[in-house]
């Protein structure tokens, strides 16, 4: 197959009312699959829906909502629609670290279409056949791994599966494979150009030209610190387990929202406490309905992710629709005080220090029957050792924070490297209160 269809043109910049119509036909196809499934079959039954309940794409919210709680009850196969025996080639599972996990099985088809829409995403960037493309995410159950390089190889790009960690190993694979394009989650990323520095190599003087970051919820200033500590371009994408992996979203070139593939992916913002739909513009939660997934096709999947749909048209052509970052997942949400927080509010705020660096903690802890919100951060190399500016900044710190939150944490600068590390997703908060 030739790398030129990676630039889909007929698809990626297809007509709205082309591209409804084409959503269309998928979703009463793919009613007509769900059924096959046990859970489907049920709730179906019971609700009188067929395919021919959908006669327009706003038919959709006659459907019920799947939840993770609904995987996770018809675990391991409860939502397989296809014959797994016959056609079943590849099961991955979420990361659930209590429960049982969620779990996808792919058709040589499904894994098909992920892997082109992988390619679709590197292209959309700038990556080509020509480029080598190295990527630090952990390979097994976790998508992340073979979903980028299953999109690498169909790209045609020479591939490098680092996996995760081992950090002056990536940096040795970088500088004499001459890697150009990376993916790594952002906290990663930054944890990377750190290595960088204390090996005493600038990132900007190798090959390294393009980064992909995903996975974690971070600020838009996160990104253009993590640009200019790596000397690159770094563009966010979007992905999960439940819709493939990785290659659900991905921004283009002009890093304003990540276009969604919605020939593969029905997208509904809805408010996440009525479950009635969210006007264009305004964030609320996401959920995604497969549309070209043969095995397990999910139906109106709540993700939990907080976003809206961006209004006007990308000025690259493409026509399919644009989400912002995402804001933080309804369920990371924390209430301090009568005040509903996100982790990502606090690093809004944080990363604007250049005398911090960029690892940090959250605890809630209750201290004399009253909740407490402490905020520790680490410092940069770029820190003083002297008490009254380290006063000064911890004070304007804490100023930034009531203003940004409404709450006024406890902050402690801590020194560099004091903070647990991790190689995967970040730990951001720790609840240890008595009524959580």
């Amino acid at each position: 197959m030739s790398t030129q269809s990676y630039w889909e043109e007929e698809i990626e910049t297809m007509s709205r009312e082309e591209l409804q119509q084409l959503q269309l036909q998928r979703l009463r196809k793919t009613v007509a699959m769900a059924a096959h499934a046990p859970f489907y079959k049920e709730v179906f039954t019971k609700q009188h829906i067929t395919e021919n309940t959908i006669q327009s794409i706003d038919d959709i919210r006659q459907l019920p909502f799947t939840t993770k709680a609904d995987m996770r009850a018809h675990y391991p196969f409860g939502l397989v629609a296809g014959d797994m025996k016959a056609d079943g080639v590849r099961i991955h599972s979420s990361s659930g670290t209590t429960g049982n996990p969620t779990v996808i099985v792919h058709s040589q088809h499904d894994l098909d279409s992920w892997a082109n829409l992988v390619a679709r995403c590197l292209y959309m960037v700038g990556i080509r056949k020509t480029d080598v493309f190295q990527n630090s995410s952990g390979y097994g159950m976790f998508t992340g791994g073979l979903g980028f390089q299953y999109g690498a190889e169909r790209l045609g790009a020479l591939t490098v599966p680092a996996a995760a960690g081992n950090s002056k190993r990536q940096i040795k694979f970088i500088t004499d494979f001459q890697s150009t394009a990376l993916h790594a989650i952002p906290s990663y990323a930054i944890r990377l150009a750190e290595v960088f520095q204390e090996e005493g190599i600038d990132p900007a003087a190798t090959s390294l030209k393009t980064l992909v970051i995903g996975a974690e919820p971070h600020t838009d200033e996160q990104r253009r610190k993590i640009e200019k500590m790596l000397g690159v371009k770094a563009y966010n994408s979007f992905g999960m387990t439940e819709m493939n992996g990785p290659g659900v979203a991905f921004e283009c070139t002009e890093q304003n929202g990540m276009h969604f593939w919605e020939d593969c992916f029905l997208v509904e913002i809805i408010d996440p406490e009525t479950g009635d739909p969210m006007p264009e513009g305004e964030i609320g939660e996401l959920v995604l309905t497969t549309l070209d997934r043969e095995m397990m096709p999910l139906i109106r999947y709540r993700t939990r992710d907080l976003t809206r749909i961006l209004p006007g048209q990308c000025p690259c052509g493409r026509t399919h629709l644009r989400i912002d970052r995402i804001k933080g997942r309804s369920d990371d949400m924390f209430i301090i005080k009568g005040v509903n927080i996100f982790p990502m509010q606090v690093e809004k705020i944080l990363v604007q220090f250049p005398q911090l660096g960029s690892n940090y903690l959250i605890t809630l802890e209750t201290i004399n029957n009253q909740d407490e919100m402490i905020v520790e951060v680490e410092l940069s190399d770029l820190s003083t050792d002297n008490y009254i500016e380290l006063e000064r900044i911890r004070k304007s710190i804490t100023h930034q924070l009531k203003d940004e939150i409404l709450v006024t944490p406890k902050l402690k600068l801590v020194k560099k490297g004091s903070l647990p590390q991790s190689e995967g997703k970040a730990v951001r908060v720790n609840d240890l209160r008595d009524n959580k």
